[in-house]
């Protein structure tokens, strides 16, 4: 169904609402997904990348959240082309696209990055130096560079610290830390790639313990009212049917040492929102709704928002005015506070205003490139 033929089926005026926690005001509940585009030449960003991220502000987005930007190694990530987040180059990039979204009236977080063993064996950047992640496994159990070692999860700790502390003297509005899609904070809450000997691996809880001592590390630097923002996933780059949790209690043991710690909001990354998590639940939430109802904080959703694919799958059944009426009662219930939209912001970034004002048949779609 195209966007002319939605018309009036389609209502989301709860989501143009304010938003507020903490010190982070939004003008809406609408966000712009991370989406990594490996546009920044030795990690720096440019005034492409400063003009991609005021685009999508002036488009009317309440909350922007940067592609995924490298904290200081060891062995953060694989490319060059993708932004650092630390070192003065990089952050003199950052403070121009911070005063770019501003100045068209939009909030900015900066999502914090490590790939752990997903960075793989042959990376371009930092080539010498091998891959690190809790047990040194990939998700088959191959190995993979190296486990990480008790100074290596300190020095972590302060990378951390670190690009959150240059994110608030940057005047961001806060923090998402990248717990998803078997990266290196995910890397501990899965079982697959969790495979230690020490007080990091064993129950869920356990396996959340260093997750939640970066939360609580970055808490305790950036203070009680900087917003931070952690996302999760139960699906892996590398395996779309991988959870972290397979039931309610098991999810909240994951999530609640991260609430402890200190986490605002929690992104919950899918790949159809729509879906209930838990089906032989007789709650028929999302991940996002159990999320919300476990943690009582912030939500934010995500997966196919606006678009006629899905994320890396086929063409779907339901219409977008079908999802769309989803996604409204979804917030009616209270599942979720924020959605975020990716590759529909890709394709137009005033789809936020165009949407707000009713121009929908002046949308440009998202067309997946034939292969």
């Amino acid at each position: 169904m195209s966007y002319d033929s939605i018309g009036s089926l389609v209502t989301l005026d709860g989501l143009f609402g304010e938003f507020r926690v903490g010190s982070l005001r939004l003008r809406n509940r609408f966000a712009m997904a991370p989406m990594t585009r490996g546009k920044s030449p030795e990690g720096i960003p440019n005034d492409e990348n400063v003009g991609y991220y005021r685009a999508r502000a002036a488009g009317g987005v309440g909350l922007i959240i940067t592609e995924g930007t490298y904290i200081r190694g060891p062995a953060a990530g694989p490319s060059a082309e993708v932004p650092r987040f630390y070192g003065e180059d990089s952050a003199a990039g950052w403070r121009a696209v911070v005063d770019a979204v501003h100045a068209e009236g939009a909030a900015i977080v900066p999502q914090l990055w490590h790939l752990g063993v997903a960075r793989g064996d042959e990376p371009a950047f930092e080539p010498g130096t091998p891959s690190v992640s809790p047990s040194g496994v990939d998700h088959a159990g191959q190995a993979v560079g190296r486990p990480l070692t008790t100074a290596d999860l300190a020095a972590l700790v302060d990378s951390y610290v670190e690009s959150a502390v240059l994110a608030r003297q940057l005047g961001f509005d806060g923090i998402e830390l990248h717990g998803a899609h078997g990266y290196l904070l995910d890397q501990f809450l899965w079982a697959a790639t969790n495979q230690r000997s020490d007080r990091y691996n064993g129950a869920a809880r356990d396996r959340a313990a260093f997750p939640a001592r970066v939360v609580a590390a970055v808490r305790a630097a950036v203070g009680p009212d900087f917003p931070i923002i952690y996302r999760f996933s139960q699906w892996k780059g590398v395996d779309y049917t991988a959870r972290i949790a397979e039931s309610p209690s098991e999810l909240e043991q994951l999530l609640m040492p991260l609430a402890d710690a200190g986490v605002d909001i929690f992104h919950t990354s899918l790949r159809r929102h729509w879906l209930p998590e838990f089906t032989d639940h007789a709650t028929d939430s999302s991940l996002a709704g159990w999320t919300k109802k476990i943690t009582g904080l912030p939500v934010i959703t995500v997966g196919s928002v606006g678009v006629d694919s899905v994320f890396r799958g086929d063409r779907i059944d339901e219409s977008q005015a079908d999802r769309f009426r989803i996604l409204r009662e979804q917030f009616e219930r209270g599942e979720f506070d924020i959605v975020a939209l990716g590759r529909a912001l890709l394709a137009d970034p005033q789809w936020v205003d165009k949407f707000r004002t009713g121009r929908l048949a002046d949308i440009t779609p998202f067309r997946v490139a034939p292969r």
